[in-house]
């Protein structure tokens, strides 16, 4: 049984579910969220409720089944409040900005890495905090790690781009021989 498939998702207000195949759709509005149910997961819209319950007895329905409900309730989340990831930049002369559609990223390359904003997604950047807001929960995860990449934090000084709530474990630097 799977703990978290079992429990229903609560629709807020303005949020409409609709079943299409083997697709949950939920929307509000014109923005809407496409869960695909592969065929193995059997959902339930009971006026506000979305029930979730495995169609088959095998393994991979019942891990989809958890999967679905989680994927849903990820949705209406997103599309009540919104996902929102905060990374911090430290370093001498780093420093970030916006123009236009482009978040540029000055990170002590010779050159300054100029990073397309994706469609859904809000990136605003304050001092040396990136905030990345969207409705999509992986997509905003996605896009604040493809930030974080161009430079990850390092142990000596703790240079780089880290995520605000992350701890950097320092290492201590060489010592002299005496």
């Amino acid at each position: 049984m799977s703990r978290i498939g079992k429990q229903p998702v609560k629709l807020a207000d303005g949020l409409t579910a609709k079943l299409e195949g083997n697709k949950l759709i939920i929307c509000k509005g014109q923005k809407c969220h496409e869960i695909d149910t592969r065929g193995v997961v059997k959902v339930n819209i009971e006026g506000d409720t979305l029930t979730f319950e495995p169609i088959e007895d095998t393994k991979f329905a019942k891990a989809m089944w958890g999967t679905v409900r989680a994927l849903a309730n990820n949705a209406v989340i997103g599309l009540t409040k919104g996902f929102e990831k905060k990374l911090e930049i430290n370093g001498v002369g780093y420093r970030a900005n916006i123009q236009g559609n482009t978040l540029v990223l000055n990170l002590g390359y010779s050159h300054p890495i100029e990073y397309p904003i994706p469609q859904d997604i809000q990136i605003t950047v304050e001092k040396n905090i990136i905030t990345v807001k969207g409705d999509d929960k992986q997509k905003v995860g996605q896009v604040a790690a493809e930030i974080r990449a161009f430079r990850k934090p390092e142990p000596y000084k703790g240079k780089g781009i880290k995520y605000v709530d992350e701890h950097i474990i320092r290492k201590a630097g060489k010592t002299a021989k005496k």
